[in-house]
């Protein structure tokens, strides 16, 4: 056993919370992922009857644990219980809403060719597809969600769904949170008869433990939440491999916001309102921030920065979720300031130790051409005003983006038929536009998409949220030319689970 320990830290005081927890050792990880591929022989294999209900008893378990894990995520995190409270109803809620995609079963998408000996020049053979688990999942939590994006989260939900096993690394800042959510998918794991490697929870105060999972040839992909650094790192460690890897990182985005002179005159006092309660929601700690807005030159954009200024500098600071957050926020604002970003406005000083002001930062279109690092994120409760001269040069900054998980923009009717190919562009750069909304806010749904093009993530194909995330851990299958007792029940012509299928070209249920 490991002898290497760790703690976590009250994110308000900074003192480290009793409790130890052992590093995982190399020989510890290769055993867990030796398990996780025994058991995908025989976990990718159960109905899907079965793994539905493995999903709706781990929200049943937590459910039945929720006030000592929101107790502890509370201390790790600093994260209101409230917020917290509404997280644990989001992540059992996924769970439900997979065990839902399994009971439907067109997730799959079976599609069936059948046979025409008759045709000609060559004869027609019987061909079948169907999606199928990769293998064993390597899942990281992420800071900002110790429970609806860790250990029982979207990716732990949408991998075990879908047939595959799953390793989850405890993420340092809430090591006691992940446990306590470990032990719940344990003991529902050893409820429903399944292999012990079905689910594996792994520790580590560092980056050893993920490193080796990532380079395990048992693992079969990542899935990733945090930082881009940490997210690249590890999509070079999964392409390195002899046999490559896919990794699912959700990094960083800006989440541009564009206010047009329209909307500005019409409703700017609510859009700033609604944009500072965007910014600052959660200290600003949320992949959604909004952390670029782009605004005319001119009085009526003089006057919404004015009204949000106002609001921010009354703005109370809040704990961060790690040192190392607070630490990363404070370089990001110095990197501003270094750019030629000027500083609008700062809120007050706050008492925790790991406090995050509220900033707003203003720059012009010229210089933010000039200075393409002023367009990175800076995760906190910040935001930087891009001033924009004119429609072209708006089209301009649009270009220079890099991919976002959101894009919003904020428009009256008129304005957005004068905008189309803008809209157009945008499409380009996010996984997700808004209109006269607030990117903050993902809802769990079968059409959310919760990516977006490099850097937002690493595969701007897929998505995190909602149930298009489960495509991620599969691949296609195709069987050509099999009897019909030898084929899966999903393409057998009798339909035995009545699923929607994609026969000889046409959608066809029962």
């Amino acid at each position: 056993m490991s002898t290497a320990t760790f703690q976590a830290i009250d994110p308000t005081t900074g003192d480290l919370l009793a409790e130890e927890y052992p590093s995982a050792t190399p020989a510890e990880v290769e055993q867990a992922c030796q398990r996780a591929a025994d058991a995908f022989e025989v976990f990718r294999s159960t109905p899907a009857a079965t793994r539905a209900g493995l999903l709706r008893a781990i929200a049943q378990g937590l459910e039945a644990q929720a006030a000592d894990v929101i107790e502890r995520a509370h201390r790790e995190s600093a994260l209101p219980l409230a917020r917290l409270q509404g997280e644990m109803g989001r992540t059992c809620a996924q769970l439900r809403l997979f065990a839902t995609v399994l009971d439907e079963g067109s997730w799959v998408d079976a599609r069936i060719d059948t046979a025409d000996p008759a045709r000609q020049p060559l004869p027609k053979p019987d061909v079948r597809s169907m999606r199928r688990p990769l293998g064993p999942v390597a899942v990281f939590g992420a800071s900002n969600f110790p429970l609806a994006f860790s250990v029982a989260g979207g990716d732990t939900a949408s991998a075990l769904a879908a047939g595959n096993p799953v390793l989850a690394k405890a993420h340092p800042a809430h090591p006691g949170t992940c446990e306590r959510v470990g032990r719940v998918l344990s003991a529902a794991v050893r409820a429903a008869g399944l292999p012990e490697g079905t689910f594996t929870l792994l520790f580590d105060a560092g980056y050893e433990v993920g490193k080796a999972l990532v380079q395990n040839p048992h693992v079969a992909a990542v899935a990733f939440t945090g930082s881009r650094a940490g997210g690249e790192a590890l999509m070079r460690l999964a392409a390195s491999r002899p046999h490559p890897i896919p990794v699912y990182a959700e990094m960083g985005s800006v989440n541009p916001v564009l206010v047009l002179p329209g909307a500005l005159e019409a409703r700017g006092p609510a859009i700033a309102a609604g944009l500072h309660a965007s910014f600052t929601q959660g200290v600003g700690q949320f992949c959604t921030n909004p952390g670029v807005v782009l605004v005319e030159e001119g009085t009526a954009g003089d006057v919404f920065l004015a009204a949000l200024a106002e609001k921010t500098a009354t703005t109370a600071a809040g704990p961060m979720l790690t040192p190392g957050i607070c630490r990363s926020y404070i370089k990001g604002q110095d990197r501003l300031a270094a750019l030629g970003a000027g500083r609008l406005v700062q809120g007050p000083e706050g008492t925790a130790a790991t406090s995050g002001r509220a900033a707003i930062w203003q720059v012009s279109g010229e210089k933010a051409l000039a200075e393409p690092h002023l367009l990175e994120e800076v995760f906190g409760p910040s935001t930087l005003a891009v001033r924009y001269r004119d429609r072209n040069q708006l089209e301009t900054l649009l270009r220079h983006l890099e991919g976002n998980l959101t894009a919003t923009v904020h428009a009256e009717p008129d304005e957005l038929r004068e905008i189309a190919p803008l809209l157009s562009l945008l499409e380009t750069k996010a996984g997700r536009l808004l209109i006269n909304q607030f990117p903050t806010g993902v809802e769990v749904c079968p059409a959310m998409v919760h990516g977006g093009p490099f850097p937002a993530t690493s595969d701007g194909r897929g998505t995190s949220v909602g149930t298009r995330s489960i495509e991620r851990f599969t691949r296609f299958v195709a069987w050509q030319g099999f009897p019909q007792d030898a084929l899966p029940p999903e393409l057998q012509d009798g339909n035995p689970l009545g699923i929607w299928r994609l026969v000889d070209g046409g959608w066809q249920r029962g």
